[in-house]
């Protein structure tokens, strides 16, 4: 008979709750969400325009609050953060990819990469050499030296995704990747997310209301109007991932 404690998961939502406040009217966003991920799951938390994704994405990793409920990572309430290590914590463990990309406009891509890197105090000859490193790896190491105007939507994202991986993040959360791309695009970005968090054993969420997305992932979670509504566990990830043209 076993002895062992059980581990309590990498992250945690429990009652979630989520409330804006939208000129004379109140907008419920999530409405009692409770979930539990594992260190080095892949989920996909799906759901239409206005489910509650990214609401849920940005409370999971700390860069908003819930009105009620908690979201615990590695076993400790993001409440409890001061709010130093909270932003220390977003910084160091925690990658953001977002739909909107959110690039320095006048920075070019190795610069963009490199100041997540000097953000965490990671000194400036190696905060190059590790943007330099994911700048190939996603197939960027001809375009190191342009900003992002001069990028395509396809190349801003995988900017974004060597950004989000710099400071190697135990939590990986992409909110949308493809919904600015086109499908054969998208499916290149769904495919290197899957590589890069295979490799790395990182924990990977994708919110998105994409179905062929969704199916990329072990385990999908649907959000219908704020509340998890049911999940699907079968699914290809990681370089076994294949789309059929």
């Amino acid at each position: 008979m076993s002895n062992m404690i059980p581990q309590p998961p990498f992250l945690s939502a429990r009652d979630v709750h989520k409330t804006y406040a939208l000129e004379q009217r109140r907008l419920e966003v999530l409405r009692g969400v409770s979930l539990d991920v594992h260190r080095g799951e892949f989920l996909a938390l799906r759901g239409a325009s206005g489910a509650g994704k990214s609401t849920l994405l940005h409370l999971l990793g700390g860069l908003d609050t819930p009105d009620e409920g908690e979201i615990r990572f590695e076993g400790r309430d993001l409440a409890c953060y001061r709010d130093a290590d909270l932003c220390r914590m977003r910084n160091r463990q925690v990658g953001f990819i977002f739909q909107a990309y959110h690039l320095m406009p006048d920075l070019d891509a190795l610069e963009n990469v490199a100041l997540a890197a000097r953000m965490a105090r990671v000194a400036p000859g190696e905060a190059l050499a590790k943007g330099r490193h994911l700048l190939e790896r996603v197939g960027l190491g001809d375009r190191m030296n342009h900003r992002p105007t001069e990028l395509s939507g396809g190349e801003q994202q995988r900017v974004a995704i060597a950004r989000a991986l710099v400071n190697d993040p135990a939590l990986v959360l992409a909110d949308e990747p493809t919904g600015n791309l086109d499908s054969v695009t998208g499916e290149g970005i769904i495919r290197l997310l899957c590589d890069l968090r295979a490799e790395r054993d990182a924990t990977l969420i994708i919110a998105t209301h994409d179905a062929r997305v969704a199916e990329a992932a072990p385990r999908v979670v649907e959000l219908v109007d704020g509340s998890i509504d049911g999940t699907a566990v079968q699914g290809r990830a990681g370089p076994e991932f294949r789309i059929d043209a």
